[in-house]
């Protein structure tokens, strides 16, 4: 049976003294919230606060934690997954429509969760959060696990795009005041630029707006002249723009590298 005791030690304890990328599992739960508010961060980026008794036990310790939203069947029929004897989830086959949001962040005290949501058109997520009302009832399922990085190298380097926002805005506001780091950060338009990022003398954040779909997210990381030390890249975006950092880290620096997602793929599983 996978360990899954005491997650919120075993990641803290990481973060504070480990070395590279640990894979921590959580208890994975699935809950019934509620729409809570509504909170439009600029013309293309949506956060919804859900929450409720549903997020009592609720784990979350590392930045880029997620949960699947389960969506309705086209006919209206809901189906969830079921709690297991192993702290995991028995899915229903045909799997249902799921999608996969970043806990930005989780207060479990006040029993809220904020999930950003980047607006476009003919997603089946995006469009729900643009119609979701205060009061909605909403099923996630997770998180799965922490993979969790320390808190202990000299420099970081986070490479994202819009869907990688809310992990690394998370990942700066838990990491300590000194921290030393390159944000870059690739979207589709220079409104998006707009989401709010703590505050951090020691990050230099290097913007950038996508022309099309060339990308210019990689040559732009790879580029970057570092200083001494110690490195962690961390990179979550669309699979084939970061993909070029899945070779350039190795001998270079330790990393995280999570495709996101897919042009023209619905739903993908990185």
């Amino acid at each position: 049976m996978t360990d899954r005791h005491d997650p919120r030690g075993r990641v803290a304890a990481h973060h504070r003294s480990g070395t590279g990328l640990v894979r921590v599992p959580y208890p994975i739960g699935v809950r019934a919230v509620t729409v809570l508010g509504r909170t439009l961060l600029g013309p293309r980026m949506l956060r919804l606060t859900v929450g409720g008794p549903g997020l009592d036990g609720f784990h979350s310790y590392q930045a880029d934690d997620h949960v699947r939203i389960v969506f309705p069947d086209p006919d209206g029929t809901l189906r969830v997954p079921v709690p297991n004897d192993r702290q995991m989830l028995d899915w229903p086959r045909p799997f249902p429509t799921t999608r996969k949001y970043t806990v930005r962040r989780h207060d479990a005290e006040a029993r809220e969760l904020d999930l950003d949501f980047v607006l476009h058109d003919g997603g089946v997520a995006s469009g729900w959060a643009r119609r979701a009302a205060v009061g909605e009832e909403v099923v996630i399922a997770g998180p799965p696990g922490a993979k969790a990085f320390p808190h202990t190298y000299d420099h970081y380097v986070l490479a994202v795009d819009g869907t990688g926002l809310p992990a690394a805005a998370r990942w700066l506001e838990e990491a300590g005041a000194d921290v030393s780091a390159d944000l870059v950060v690739e979207t589709g338009d220079a409104s998006e630029h707009d989401y709010p990022l703590p505050d951090r003398a020691g990050v230099t954040v290097h913007r950038l707006v996508r022309a099309g779909d060339r990308s210019a997210l990689a040559r732009t990381v790879t580029g970057l002249r570092l200083p001494a030390g110690r490195a962690f890249l961390f990179a979550a975006g669309e699979a084939e723009d970061i993909k070029p950092l899945r070779a350039w880290h190795k001998g270079r620096l330790d990393a995280l590298c999570t495709g996101y997602w897919r042009r023209g793929v619905a739903g993908l599983e990185d």
